[in-house]
């Protein structure tokens, strides 16, 4: 269920788009991300694009979190460069997010009027990994 956004939730936007106006540059950094850890931390990280492939922004931040020893993040948000403004997540970290934080929210929408979404509603009928691995044990 799509619910509007406590303020918490608009710290994490402010800080993706600080992250997206000091640090995105060109074509290899075009989105930055926000999460917040359950004990209120927020983690960032920028997209890192490459042509023959890179990680998200949003997957840069799972990354960082756990070299923080963070393995609990609650909500995600992705800011585009340039003034874009929240945007969703990609087909791929989505079901990094399932698989690694299963009831992560992520906030969509518009900077204007976002809202937060459980993961498991912008990924349904989902693949969930976790399950397939235990089947082969």
């Amino acid at each position: 269920m799509s619910t509007p956004i406590p303020e918490i939730d608009h710290e994490l936007i402010r800080a993706a788009s600080d992250v997206a106006k000091r640090y995105c540059r060109g074509d290899n950094h075009t989105v930055a991300a926000a999460a917040r850890a359950a004990s209120g931390e927020i983690i960032t990280g920028v997209n890192v694009y490459h042509f023959s492939g890179g990680p998200c922004a949003e997957l840069v931040v799972i990354g960082a979190a756990a070299g923080r020893g963070i393995y609990d993040l609650v909500t995600m948000v992705a800011v585009g460069d340039g003034g874009r403004g929240v945007i969703p997540p990609c087909g791929r970290c989505r079901q990094m997010m399932l698989d690694y934080f299963p009831a992560i929210r992520v906030i969509v929408g518009s900077t204007e009027s976002p809202r937060s979404r459980p993961i498991t509603e912008l990924l349904p009928e989902t693949y969930v990994w976790a399950h397939q691995q235990s089947h082969t044990q």
